[in-house]
C-alpha cells in the first residue's frame, strides 16, 4: 500500500507544488507526480511513508485554497472486504471500537497496526465487500471523541497480482523502491514466509549507537544479517528502554541479535558505561510457561547449557494492552547469543503447535497475540494479516461427533464476582459479545447461594468457540478477577459420547498425557461417570486459553474420527460394505 491518491486538487496545482508540499514535511517519494485534473498520483518508497503522508496531509494541508486528501490509492478491482481506519482516538475501549464497527457489518478481525502516529490505526476485515464498503461510506470521517476517522480500503493482492502490467511506470509495480527496503534488486533476500519475531528491548541511550549516522549501522546490520529491523523510537517516550522488532529466518535473528549486543557492548566501552547491560527478549505470556517447563526444568537446561542465568518479568506487569513478559539473560555476549537461540526455538516450536491445533491462516500474525480475537492491543508483530480462519485439524472443519454440524457446546467456568461483568449493564455486553464471535452465550443459573463458580454456555462453531472464550477470558484479566500474580485459568468441560471417552483416554492414559504435554492444560476425564440422558460423559480441560484451545481441538479432532469410523459401518439392515478385489 505505497500509491497515494490526492484528490480535491484545484486546477492550478502542478506536480512541483506538491513535491514542495511533500519536501516541506519530508515525506520521501518514489515517483514523479501524475497530475491529473482535480487529484493526481504518487508513489512512496514505502508503507510508512505513505502512512505518514496521509496522516500529516490529509485534510489538514491548503494548495489554492483547497484542502487536500489523501489516501491509498486502490482501483475499484483491487477493493476487497479489509479496511485500514486511521485516526482512532488514543486509548479507544476495544468494546466501544468493535461495537462501531459492528454497527455496518460482521467483523472478521480486527487488528492494530503498529505506527508513530499518537493516533491508532486498525485493519478490519468484514466477512463481505458489500459490508466492508457499507463500513467505508458511514465510517469515514465519522467523530470519536473529536477525532474524525479515516477509512481507507486495503487492496486485495491477489487482484493486483493478475491484473496487467503494461503501462505502468517506473521499474516495478511501487517504482524504485528506497535504498535497503528488503526484497529488492539482485541479491535481495527472498519474501520472508510468515516468522516468529524476535522482540528485543534495548537501553534508550545505545538507540543511536544501533542506527548509526544517517542509519548506516542498521542497514549494515539488516543487510548483514538478512534481516528487517524495527526500531520502535517513538513507543513510550521518556522510556529507559526501547523495544526492536527482528524478522528473519531463525538464523537471521540469532545473527541480528548478536550483532546488536555486540555494538551496544562497543558503544559502552567507548562511553565509560560501567554497568552490565543484558540481554533482554520480549514473549508472549501465552509462550512463556511452555518455555519454563514443569518445574522449571526446560529454563534450567536452557541456563547450564549456555552458562547464562534467566529470570522472566512478573505476571503483573502485564495487561490487556502488554501481554508480553521480559525474559533478561545475563552472561557474555556469546553465551547470551546461544541462549537466545534456545529460548527463541521454544518459543517458536510452541507457536507452531498452535498454528498446528488451530490451523490459522499462514499470514497470521506471528506471536497468537490478543489480536487474534480481534481486541485491541499494542502489537509489534509482523502482523497484519487476515487473523481468523476457522479452525480445523487436518484441513477438514472439526464437529463434536453428537453436535449438530458445524456447532459444538462448550461449558466454560468463570468465577461467579464476574458474571455481571461477562452479562454487562442491562445485558448488552454479553449481547454484543455473542454478535461479534457468532456464538450463543448464555449464563447458567447458580447451583446455589455460596457457589464461587458459574457456568458459561458457549455453543456455536470452532472459530466462534474460539473468539468467544478468549473474550471471557480476556474480559477476566482486564476486569481484575485474577490476582496481579495470577495468569487466567479457566475449567472448560465438553461432553463426548461416552463410547468416545476410551479413544480420548488412550490405551494407559497414553493419549490424554500426550495431549496434556502437547498442550500444556490439565485434561481429565473422571472416572467412574455416569452417562447423562443422551449417553455423554464431560472432559474437563484447565488452563490458559491457548492451552485450553489447544486440547479442545485435539478432542474435537479425536471425536470427528470416532464420526467417521462409526458412519462407515454398515447400517442395521442396510447393504454390506463392498469387498475390495
Amino acid at each position: 500500500m505505497n500509491k497515494l491518491y490526492i484528490g480535491n486538487l484545484s486546477e492550478e496545482a502542478s506536480s512541483v507544488e506538491l513535491e514542495s508540499i511533500f519536501e516541506e514535511w519530508k515525506i520521501p517519494i518514489s515517483s514523479p507526480f501524475l497530475v491529473k485534473t482535480g487529484y493526481a498520483f504518487v508513489d512512496c518508497p514505502d508503507e510508512k511513508c505513505a502512512m505518514k503522508a496521509i496522516d500529516a496531509l490529509s485534510g489538514k494541508v491548503e494548495l489554492h485554497g483547497k484542502v487536500i486528501e489523501v489516501e491509498y490509492s486502490v482501483p475499484k478491482r483491487q477493493r476487497s472486504s479489509k479496511l485500514q481506519i486511521r485516526n482512532v482516538p488514543p486509548h479507544m475501549p476495544w468494546e466501544v471500537l468493535d461495537g462501531l464497527l459492528a454497527e455496518h457489518g460482521t467483523v472478521e478481525t480486527c487488528e492494530q497496526v503498529n505506527t508513530e502516529t499518537e493516533t491508532a490505526v486498525v485493519n478490519v476485515k468484514y466477512a463481505t465487500k458489500e459490508q466492508a464498503r457499507q463500513a467505508m461510506e458511514k465510517l469515514n470521517g465519522h467523530l470519536m471523541e473529536d477525532y474524525a476517522l479515516k477509512v481507507t480500503y486495503i487492496p486485495d493482492e491477489t487482484a493486483q497480482q493478475d491484473a496487467p502490467q503494461a503501462g505502468r511506470r517506473g521499474p516495478g509495480p511501487r517504482g524504485s523502491p528506497r535504498q535497503g527496503s528488503p526484497g529488492v534488486g539482485p541479491g535481495a533476500r527472498p519474501k520472508l514466509q510468515p516468522d516468529v519475531p524476535l522482540r528485543m528491548l534495548v537501553p534508550s541511550q545505545f538507540v543511536g549507537a544501533i542506527i548509526g549516522r544517517e542509519g548506516a549501522t542498521i542497514r549494515n546490520v539488516t543487510k548483514q544479517t538478512q534481516s528487517k529491523i524495527d526500531i520502535h523510537r517513538k513507543e513510550n517516550a521518556g522510556a529507559a528502554e526501547k523495544p526492536i522488532t527482528v524478522h528473519s529466518t531463525p538464523e537471521g535473528c540469532s545473527a541480528a541479535c548478536k550483532t546488536i549486543m555486540e555494538i551496544i557492548q562497543k558503544e559502552a566501552q567507548d562511553t565509560n558505561f560501567t554497568e552490565e547491560i543484558p540481554l533482554k527478549i520480549l514473549a508472549h505470556n501465552n509462550f512463556v510457561g511452555r518455555l519454563i517447563g514443569k518445574e522449571g526444568k526446560n529454563l534450567k537446561k536452557i541456563e547450564q547449557d549456555t552458562n547464562t542465568k534467566i529470570t522472566i518479568s512478573p505476571l503483573q506487569d502485564l495487561s490487556l494492552y502488554n501481554p508480553e513478559r521480559t525474559i533478561t539473560v545475563t552472561g557474555t555476549i556469546e553465551a547470551c547469543a546461544r541462549a537466545e537461540e534456545e529460548v527463541m526455538k521454544k518459543i517458536r516450536e510452541s507457536y507452531e503447535n498452535d498454528m498446528a491445533a488451530l490451523n490459522l491462516q499462514s499470514d497470521l500474525i506471528p506471536g497468537l497475540n490478543l489480536n487474534a480475537l480481534g481486541l485491541f492491543p499494542s502489537s509489534s508483530s509482523v502482523m497484519a494479516p487476515s487473523m481468523m480462519a476457522a479452525p480445523s485439524m487436518g484441513g477438514q472443519s472439526v464437529h463434536s461427533s453428537f453436535s449438530p454440524p458445524e456447532s459444538e457446546t462448550v461449558h466454560l467456568f468463570i468465577p461467579a464476582l464476574a458474571v455481571g461483568a461477562i452479562i454487562g449493564k442491562q445485558g448488552q455486553h454479553i449481547k454484543q459479545l455473542s454478535r461479534l464471535t457468532g456464538a450463543s452465550i448464555k449464563i447458567a443459573p447458580a447451583d446455589g447461594p455460596d457457589t464461587n463458580q458459574r457456568m458459561v454456555i458457549i455453543t456455536g462453531p470452532a472459530e466462534a468457540q474460539f473468539k468467544a472464550q478468549g473474550r471471557i477470558f480476556g474480559k477476566l484479566k482486564e476486569e481484575n478477577f485474577f490476582g496481579p500474580k495470577e495468569e487466567v485459568k479457566l475449567e472448560a468441560q465438553i461432553k463426548v459420547p461416552s463410547s468416545a471417552a476410551g479413544r480420548v483416554i488412550g490405551k494407559g492414559g497414553k493419549t490424554v498425557n500426550e495431549l496434556q504435554n502437547l498442550s500444556s492444560a490439565e485434561v481429565v476425564v473422571p472416572r467412574d461417570q455416569t452417562p447423562d440422558e443422551n449417553d455423554q460423559v464431560i472432559v474437563k480441560i484447565t488452563g490458559h486459553f491457548y492451552a485450553s484451545q489447544l486440547a479442545q481441538r485435539k478432542i474435537q479432532e479425536i471425536l470427528s474420527q470416532v464420526q467417521r469410523q462409526q458412519q462407515q459401518k454398515p447400517m442395521p439392515g442396510g447393504q454390506p460394505p463392498q469387498r475390495r478385489k
